[in-house]
């Protein structure tokens, strides 16, 4: 009994290892031509067959007591990895997406353990873990794989389209492959991202509109996205969502044409809007003004640079320029000028209200 409870531990923390240390293949589409899941490097460890399947040849003579704790072992690997899996995704797996995760962990480790025959092998334990589910995994696991070689296939043509093209020919593939309703469910977090996406653009484009405007129309947006969920959305994503309103050209333009108080009052606005609590928002207004200061004395410094620039050069100037920075940068200033002799002015980069 000690022996066989001593073979579950160990199993179980084999396979637990090899669950977290997994790293889940993007379902969405990236900026680029979109990825398709890949397969792992076959260079791994090939495994043992399972119990049942053909031998590839024969066993030696004497092999006969060996085979049978090596049997043993694997089935209880297959099953501690079962109750690992049922554990982790049982409550959520009649759900498209979830299932994908769990498929795409499984044919990690089975592509580790047998590269040659990973799909048959994974075949076979979603057979057996889960004959009530089996066809509609496995149904998903031949999409999945037609999708990723679809990709693959297309890969060039992809990316000779523009973003638009190439959402429009991405999307075809995935409801002729998935069926509509599926790829929607697969791929839900990436239509909620385009949508807002395209929403931005159309709030970016109204020149007509102040920023409070704006503001107002990309939480209407973003309640109409996430709907119930959208103050989790808030919450668990707010420096992301805020982000991506502040980096808005008309934005930025409006804030700059504002005055130092105006801005920090319309900073303010758009972080309490975000869902924000009053100490987060103390310590965004402390950060602006470190970040002032910081830009202040960089703008003095380039100018002030500039003019040594006009009349030394060589080493002379770099002696100057090391009093100068340290005057103005303190212990930053070997970084300034690491950053200088690689070509990087961070100070002729525009300013970003709110995020530099």
């Amino acid at each position: 009994m000690r022996l066989q409870a001593n073979r579950v531990l160990g199993a179980s923390a084999a396979i637990l290892g090899l669950l977290l240390g997994w790293r889940i293949l993007p379902v969405g589409q990236t900026a680029g031509a979109p990825p398709a899941p890949g397969p792992v490097s076959s260079q791994g460890r090939s495994g043992p067959t399972l119990v049942g399947a053909p031998a590839s040849r024969p066993p030696m003579p004497g092999a006969v007591n060996a085979a049978a704790p090596a049997a043993e072992s694997l089935a209880l690997e297959l099953e501690v990895l079962r109750l690992s899996l049922l554990e982790r995704f049982g409550s959520r797996l009649h759900e498209p997406s979830v299932q994908l995760r769990m498929l795409e962990q499984l044919m990690r480790y089975f592509q580790t353990r047998s590269p040659d025959r990973w799909r048959e092998e994974l075949q076979t334990f979603l057979r057996r873990a889960f004959p009530g589910q089996y066809e509609a995994l496995a149904t998903l696991l031949r999409d999945r794989l037609d999708y990723e070689k679809w990709v693959k296939d297309n890969d060039a043509y992809l990316r000779g389209l523009d973003s638009k093209q190439r959402r429009a020919a991405v999307w075809d593939a995935r409801n002729r492959l998935f069926g509509k309703e599926t790829a929607q469910r697969l791929w839900a977090s990436e239509l909620k991202h385009h949508a807002l996406v395209d929403a931005l653009q159309v709030i970016d484009a109204r020149q007509d509109l102040p920023l409070s405007e704006k503001l107002s129309a990309y939480k209407a947006r973003l309640g109409e996205v996430y709907g119930d969920g959208a103050p989790a959305q808030l919450s668990r994503h707010s420096q992301e969502t805020m982000n991506r309103f502040l980096a808005l050209p008309s934005v930025q333009r409006e804030l700059t044409g504002m005055t130092p108080a105006e801005r920090a009052r319309s900073l303010w606005a758009v972080r309490q809007e975000m869902g924000l609590n009053d100490e987060a928002l103390r310590r965004w207004d402390a950060l602006d003004q470190t970040r002032d200061a910081r830009w202040e004395a960089g703008l003095r410094y380039m100018a002030e640079r500039a003019t040594l620039a006009r009349t030394l050069s060589g080493d002379a100037l770099e002696a100057r320029l090391q009093e100068v920075r340290a005057r103005y940068f303190g212990t930053e200033a070997d970084v300034i000028a690491q950053e200088e002799a690689s070509g990087l002015f961070r100070f002729t980069r525009p300013r970003q209200w709110g995020r530099n």
